[in-house]
């Protein structure tokens, strides 16, 4: 009965707070260009040394599926995400559902461009 009387106010855990400051690292990341996402398959000047595997996320919102994609990138250890694609599915109540994906990799370290 408590929650009907508006004394339900939830306060942040702590994962969900290491999620949000994760997100605003990699924003920065990403927007500073220190984090490249391209739609191709490798990326002009720098080889490629280790696949980590396909990352992806889904949502309401594109920058949410878009930086959660990428957070997730980040913390398998990469640099880049190639191979970058993106979907936006329409429902019929008129709202929009992204999903994002594409292959994390880390760059080969002794042929720097």
């Amino acid at each position: 009965m408590l929650f009907l009387l508006g004394g339900n106010d939830k306060k942040p855990t702590q994962a969900e707070q290491a999620r949000t400051e994760n997100m605003e690292r990699v924003k920065d990341l990403f927007l500073a260009g220190r984090f490249p996402v391209v739609t191709t398959e490798a990326l002009e000047g720098r080889d490629i040394g280790k696949v980590l595997g396909l990352v992806a996320c889904r949502g309401y919102d594109s920058d949410d599926a878009f930086f959660g994609m990428t957070a997730r990138a980040v913390n398998k250890g990469a640099q880049a995400i190639i191979g970058y694609q993106e979907n936006v599915a329409f429902h019929p109540d008129g709202s929009k559902y992204f999903s994002c994906y594409g292959t994390a990799v880390q760059f080969d370290r002794s042929k720097r461009a």
